[in-house]
């Protein structure tokens, strides 16, 4: 994988240095080290109301809880796909990538293994096994996850096929939402990271740098509205506070974390301890940041910042 992120990130030009911190980023901390020769890569993140951190391993094809004091526990590990097997699209290996949390404590994430038998959306309930509840197409790379609680939908971005799914809460059949041109991919990754958020779905997309909202409408996708461009590889968002003019984004390669206003302006947030974070996750004023040292290969981490006042 880090050599195909390594040929994205020149091919763009994002070079794979640290941004120079600006004058207002934020102190944060390293919570946690990961372990880069087990394959744990953190690739998203769900924060309970504990504190307690869910996240995918990515390489390691993982879910793992890790308690406020930094203990890691492995949840579940997804089979390998078979020798031989069709490669999982741009990247090449099987993952795990998005994950939710619900108010009951079932965790719901995504796997892309490039094999039709095991690709989809999985429900993991505290003490069982992960279950596929739905199959998603094993030639995309299913990627972000959001849950509409009020319609018990799941909403899902493939950064291959350039689409928005939706899933029912239960499971079973899996509709493209939408497949509008913003969500496609222009050489690598297109639709990325995504946020249910009063009456609208929010998305990235990485190749084209752009934060995207569109409103649903009857259940159905409104026009796509640019909210945001020049964020080159951006990857997950979520929101801070209770208004739409506060998102915070990740940024891989340029390794920072920004936030960004009702106008589009971003500023950078955070730099320190960032290993080309990969998602965020905001509870109060807590942020927390996984990074999973894609490209640098060096020290995937969780970091954990105060968000100062505005």
């Amino acid at each position: 994988m880090r050599n195909r992120l390594l040929a994205f990130a020149l091919a763009t030009g994002i070079g794979l240095m640290a941004a120079a911190p600006a004058d207002a980023a934020t102190p944060s901390r390293i919570a946690v080290h990961f372990d880069l020769a087990k394959g744990q890569q953190p690739e998203n993140i769900a924060v309970a109301p504990d504190g307690t951190a869910y996240v995918t391993f990515a390489a390691a094809r993982q879910v793992a809880a890790i308690s406020p004091k930094g203990t890691i526990r492995i949840l579940a590990t997804l089979p390998a796909p078979a020798e031989g097997g069709a490669a999982v699209p741009a990247l090449g290996f099987a993952l795990t990538t998005g994950v939710v949390r619900t108010d009951d404590g079932t965790l719901y994430f995504l796997y892309a293994s490039g094999d039709p038998a095991t690709t989809g959306l999985y429900r993991l309930r505290p003490g069982y096994e992960p279950r596929r509840i739905a199959a998603l197409p094993a030639t995309g790379l299913p990627n972000g996850l959001a849950y509409d609680e009020t319609a018990k939908t799941f909403y899902l971005t493939d950064s291959a096929l350039g689409t928005i799914s939706a899933v029912p809460l239960k499971g079973g059949d899996v509709k493209v939402w939408s497949s509008a041109p913003e969500l496609a991919a222009a050489g690598f990754l297109g639709a990325n990271g995504i946020k249910v958020r009063h009456g609208a779905i929010w998305a990235t997309n990485l190749d084209r740098g752009t934060l995207l909202r569109i409103p649903i409408t009857r259940g159905r996708p409104g026009p796509v509205q640019v909210k945001a461009t020049g964020l080159a590889g951006i990857d997950d968002i979520a929101f801070a506070g209770v208004r739409d003019d506060q998102v915070i984004a990740t940024l891989n390669a340029p390794n920072k974390v920004v936030r960004i206003d009702a106008k589009g302006r971003a500023a950078t947030l955070l730099t320190d301890g960032l290993q080309n974070p990969t998602s965020v996750a905001v509870r109060g004023r807590t942020v927390y940041v996984l990074s999973a040292a894609y490209l640098t290969a060096t020290d995937p981490n969780l970091t954990i910042s105060t968000l100062p006042r505005r």
